[in-house]
């Protein structure tokens, strides 16, 4: 009985490990250095497409020059300027036939059919909307990282849902059933450099509580964020460069060392697919994770 129970635990502890283990990686492609400061990647799985915002010149200046791209699976780009009409577009989130961009201080809401803006959403004290997430519930949430808010759009609204010294200047953001996670970069001098580098954070969305994800450890100035399964999250650091699997225990491992300017990663879990934008570089990166 005693060598069956250490056996059972051995497998369990095994498993566990399993879980927690980071995948090896596969780079597909790396596309054109066509885009202009590419920030972030969504995949829109009904249409197989990718969406690419570029904020094509200083990250808060209302310039007018912004625009979303449209592109293949395979990293071809369909049209550069899908939509234009924006000044320095970061995050994205989709709910259906709608697209929400973040641009600087307000929330842009897209048809993607028609391929316009038909509305903006205010965000009032806002200096630096950055990344966009939805609910299952249709609700829409944006990080503020210079206020260290985080916004929330409700029946046509975009207020301060949660305002916090902790969040350390919030950028990336993802939802996984009633926890918002969230990528902190760290709190920032003037030129983005930090004494203690970010990590990742898990608020309630229903009482909007901060708990530290698997501990408090400095993981990097992070940038993108997305749910893997199994408890663990990928994520970008925009200043060191690079992919990384954060566990459910917190520990970081670095998937693939890109170069600095790694910003907001798109994901898809069916076919396990990351892609990065390559902000410094103008391009966008392609990788396959393995089962």
């Amino acid at each position: 009985m005693k060598f069956r129970f250490i056996t059972v635990a051995l497998a369990a502890g095994l498993a566990c490990a399993a879980a927690l283990a980071a995948p090896e990686v596969e780079r597909l492609w790396e596309s054109a250095p066509d885009f202009r400061q590419p920030e972030s990647v969504l995949h829109d799985h009904d249409r197989d497409v990718l969406y690419v915002t570029n904020i094509n010149g200083a990250p808060t200046e209302k310039n007018g020059q912004g625009f979303i791209s449209r592109v293949g699976i395979d990293g071809r780009i369909a049209k550069l300027h899908w939509l234009d009409g924006l000044d320095a577009p970061k995050g994205m989130a989709r709910i259906g036939k709608r697209l929400f961009v973040s641009d600087i201080d307000v929330l842009a809401e897209v048809d993607i059919e028609a391929g316009r803006i038909v509305a903006r959403y205010p965000a009032e004290g806002a200096r630096f909307l950055n990344d966009v997430a939805a609910d299952d519930e249709g609700r829409v949430y944006v990080s503020d990282m210079m206020t260290n808010r985080i916004y929330r759009l409700l029946d046509g609204r975009l207020e301060v849902w949660l305002d916090s010294p902790r969040l350390a200047n919030p950028n990336g953001l993802a939802i996984d059933g009633a926890i918002l996670y969230v990528g902190s970069w760290g709190v920032m001098k003037q030129d983005f450099s930090t004494e203690v580098a970010g990590h990742v954070l898990a608020v309630s969305l229903a009482d909007r509580s901060i708990a530290d994800f698997g501990g408090t450890r400095p993981i990097g100035n992070l940038d993108g964020l997305e749910r893997l399964g199994n408890g663990a999250l990928l994520a970008s650091d925009w200043m060191a460069g690079g992919l990384l699997h954060i566990g459910a225990d917190g520990q970081a491992t670095v998937l693939d060392a890109l170069a600095p300017g790694s910003a907001d990663i798109g994901f898809d879990p069916a076919s396990r697919v990351v892609w990065v934008p390559m902000m410094k570089d103008g391009k966008v990166i392609a990788i396959r994770l393995a089962p």
